[in-house]
């Protein structure tokens, strides 16, 4: 109980300010009904609610499953198995991230169709997956996170020049949304897991990078989309 009670507290102090900061907009600016404001009100009210129960199951349950399941991995003995359970959970938990499902639907909508929904989130969720394949592999061989960030971002800046300009803008959009609330517990999670298994092999510093490298993927996994199919 004690651990969620420092979450209420955290997710009071996050969104606190914004709250009261529209609800102030709501009456003095934009004069809404009474119905209105209590209607928001209540609304905040269960967003927090759930942002504090969201945390709480991640501290107890999804932290210590990712953690347990990166460093069993390794233990294996089968570079197959890492890359299989790597790409296999983090496309999973990306497709269920609900900031890549608002991004999807609301893309489908505003597109009028040009863009599904359906094969947005799966072309987002394969690059997310191929990429944290390549994290693994980088903390299991040692290799420079540097180095696979630069040779990364230069394929994005290469294929800028052939995808067209609205696949451009949501390849970042798509980016961003992959670093939301259930995607980065799992993956951050599965690297520290990893990292406990190598801890006595490798450079500890060799193995961070995970989300910068992860959210590499759905930008140019986006721009090949804007390349085939127009």
């Amino acid at each position: 109980m004690g651990t969620l009670k420092g979450d209420i507290k955290e997710v009071v102090t996050a969104t606190g300010p914004i709250i009261l900061v529209v609800l102030l907009m709501q009456v003095f600016v934009l004069g809404s009904p009474l119905e209105d404001v209590l209607l928001f009100i209540v609304t905040a009210a269960m967003v927090m609610a759930g942002f504090a129960m969201f945390l709480f199951g991640v501290r107890w349950g999804m932290l210590p499953i990712g953690e347990a399941v990166g460093s069993e991995m390794p233990q294996r003995g089968s570079l197959l198995f890492v890359i299989g359970v790597m790409f296999i959970i983090s496309f999973l938990v990306t497709i269920a991230e609900p900031d890549v499902r608002v991004l999807a639907s609301l893309v489908e909508s505003v597109s009028e169709g040009m863009f599904d929904r359906n094969q947005l989130m799966f072309v987002i969720g394969v690059g997310v997956g191929f990429f944290m394949v390549v994290a693994a592999l980088r903390t299991l061989f040692g290799v420079s996170t540097k180095k696979l960030l630069l040779v990364g971002y230069a394929i994005v800046i290469a294929l800028s020049f052939f995808t067209p300009d609205e696949f451009l803008a949501i390849s970042f959009d798509a980016s961003g949304v992959t670093t939301g609330p259930m995607t980065v517990p799992i993956i951050l999670s599965l690297g520290v897991g990893i990292s406990a298994v190598l801890s006595e092999r490798r450079d500890l510093s060799n193995t961070f990078g995970y989300i910068g490298l992860a959210s590499i993927g759905p930008i140019i996994g986006v721009m090949l989309m804007g390349v085939f199919l127009t």
